[in-house]
């Protein structure tokens, strides 16, 4: 289906301006256990730190998060409940942030490629495997290639790595080593169009290394 991609891939892992509205409240249900509690937190800020998920998402995600078979731990009410009050923590935090983020820095250069007829998709797909499986489905008729990060990527950069990023091409045909120039030409898209943003890459040039963003502070501003 696509061009060959960079292939080393590792978990190392917009809006402009920041979520103001005071989420709505919810209704108190029984107190968690405190061990319970502790691990559901974890969970639910690191997915915050991600930046990509509504309260919907994020209560849904801490409701199932430690189901075992039957057992639910944890209720939609406790679920709610503890998103708002994690929700609310993260708007008041990044309150202090100023100016452009790193995470606004890849949404440009995400724009940008994408206007250069390079698909470019942030935080899609639970993984390389499903990501490959739809990305081309997703963008503009004509895309000569692509470009994505998938959740496993965005935690890896929310935890204080590297965001891998995984490229390709869409039109390349007449035998391996055309595709992998296609790709590689690609890939040097991307690298520009981030560098262009002041954000730093490591590639070795090739079409079987992922492109690793680096030196990154991600601080993603929640906007709905």
């Amino acid at each position: 289906m696509t061009g060959t991609t960079g292939i080393t891939e590792s978990t190392g892992t917009t809006g402009t301006t920041g979520a103001t509205a005071q989420p709505t409240g919810t209704t108190r249900g029984p107190a968690l256990d405190a061990t319970v509690r502790r691990e559901l937190e974890q969970r639910v800020q690191l997915a915050l730190r991600c930046g990509y998920d509504g309260r919907p998402e994020l209560t849904e995600l801490a409701e199932d998060y430690l189901v075992n078979g039957p057992v639910r731990p944890v209720s939609e009410a406790q679920a709610a409940e503890l998103v708002l009050r994690l929700w609310r923590e993260r708007v008041a935090e990044q309150a202090g942030w100023v100016g452009e983020t790193d995470p606004e820095r890849v949404s440009r250069a995400f724009a940008a490629l994408e206007a250069a007829g390079i698909t470019a998709r942030e935080d899609f797909a639970c993984c390389r495997g499903c990501g490959h499986a739809e990305i081309r489905g997703v963008g503009a008729e004509g895309a000569r290639g692509f470009v994505f990060f998938h959740r496993m990527c965005t935690e890896g950069a929310a935890q204080g790595g590297d965001l891998i990023l995984i490229y390709g091409s869409f039109g390349a045909s007449g035998g391996t080593g055309s595709e992998e120039a296609s790709t590689a030409a690609v890939g040097r898209e991307v690298v520009a169009a981030l560098a262009e943003v002041g954000l730093r890459c490591l590639w070795d040039g090739s079409a079987h290394d992922a492109i690793r963003v680096t030196d990154l502070d991600w601080r993603k501003r929640l906007t709905r």
